[in-house]
């Protein structure tokens, strides 16, 4: 038996652990120190001249509606990951509004992966249904720590124009009951990042010991 979740035997199938939480929550923060292959579900967000984009009341586009996201090859890479351990993933680029290219994305033998972005929750259901989900949380802050990790984030990564993070900033922060709310009731598990910490870690040994 391998004594870490990231070393299984070889036919081992990897869950997934869903992060989800209001964007500058600090999903890609908590996904990066545990250590586990992670999934951007970010760079499954359509081009910026797909015409099924979704629109805000001043025609901007609604980059915070999961309509605005491919959904469905999320999905399928998830199911890939897990079947097969490996799959081919978009990269996708903020300042161009588009993919930009693809790239392999490998387990390496892992039993457990994070799939994390502002859209994991609307999955959550499918994957329970075909056996491929590990756990689901949603990381959950005050609005006005988020806001301000956010708007850090986005300037620091030049993302969009100051305004523009600005105006979305302030939209978000007011939402942010109602988006946490909702991921909730789509079946994440509510928490701060040191609970978070600890349910990753229980999921990703719980998947190394069903491999067993």
């Amino acid at each position: 038996m391998s004594d870490s979740p990231m070393n299984p035997g070889p036919a081992a199938h990897a869950r997934v652990i869903l992060l989800s939480g209001p964007s500058g929550s600090g999903k890609s923060s908590l996904a990066e120190r545990s250590g586990l292959p992670v999934l951007q579900l970010d760079d499954f967000y359509k081009d910026g001249d797909d015409p099924t984009l979704p629109r805000l009341p001043d025609g901007a586009v609604d980059w915070d509606s999961p309509l605005s996201w491919h959904r469905d090859q999320a999905v399928a890479a998830i199911r890939a990951l897990y079947e097969h351990g490996r799959t081919g993933v978009p990269v996708y680029s903020i300042p161009d509004n588009g993919r930009v290219s693809t790239r392999p994305l490998d387990l390496g033998g892992a039993t457990a992966f994070i799939a994390e972005g502002i859209f994991a929750a609307e999955i959550v259901a499918e994957c329970a249904a075909e056996g491929l989900l590990g756990d689901a949380l949603c990381l959950r802050n005050g609005a006005l720590t988020t806001a301000w990790r956010r708007l850090r984030r986005d300037v620091r990564e030049g993302r969009k124009s100051l305004p523009v993070l600005l105006r979305r900033g302030f939209r978000l922060m007011r939402a942010e009951r109602a988006i946490v709310g909702r991921q909730v009731e789509l079946g994440s598990y509510p928490c701060a990042g040191p609970e978070a910490e600890r349910r990753v870690r229980a999921a990703a040994w719980a998947g190394e010991f069903s491999a067993v």
